[in-house]
C-alpha cells in the first residue's frame, strides 16, 4: 500500500525571525507592522510571515541613515523605536479610558486631568 503524499507546508517565521531579518528588535517589528511599515501577518491565529514578503517589502529607511552607524547608535535607534511603539499603545489606551469614563459618566475635565491631556483632547477622542 503506497502513502499519500501531502503537500509540503510553506515556510513562515514569527515576529522575532522577522525582525532578525530586518537587524531591529521584535518591539520594533511589531511597531512596523502596526504602523503599516512591514507586511500584514498571513491568516490564521497565530501570526507568522511569509519570508519572501519580509524580505522584499522595502524597509523603512533600510540602507540609508543606519549604514555607517556604530553598534551603540543601531541599539539607541532600535530602543528609539520601540519608546515609539509603546507611546502608541499608550496612548490607544489612554482613548479606551476616556471612552470607558464617559460611559461611567465621567466629565471631561476629570478625564483631562488624569489622562494629562487637554479637554479638547478628550472631546476629540470621544467624538471618534
Amino acid at each position: 500500500m503506497t502513502e499519500a503524499r501531502l503537500p509540503p507546508v510553506p515556510e513562515t517565521w514569527t515576529s522575532q525571525q522577522c525582525a532578525e531579518a530586518w537587524g531591529v528588535k521584535t518591539p520594533t517589528w511589531l511597531g512596523y507592522v502596526s504602523r503599516g511599515q512591514a507586511p500584514p501577518p498571513l491568516p490564521g491565529p497565530q501570526k507568522r510571515w511569509d519570508p519572501d514578503a519580509v524580505r522584499d517589502f522595502p524597509r523603512p529607511g533600510a540602507g540609508r541613515s543606519r549604514s555607517a552607524a556604530s553598534p551603540e547608535v543601531l541599539g539607541l535607534l532600535d530602543d528609539m523605536a520601540e519608546v515609539t511603539t509603546r507611546i502608541d499603545e499608550l496612548q490607544a489606551r489612554q482613548r479606551e479610558l476616556a471612552r470607558a469614563g464617559k460611559a461611567a459618566g465621567a466629565e471631561v475635565r476629570a478625564m483631562a486631568r488624569a489622562l494629562g491631556v487637554s479637554p479638547q483632547t478628550v472631546y476629540g477622542w470621544l467624538e471618534n
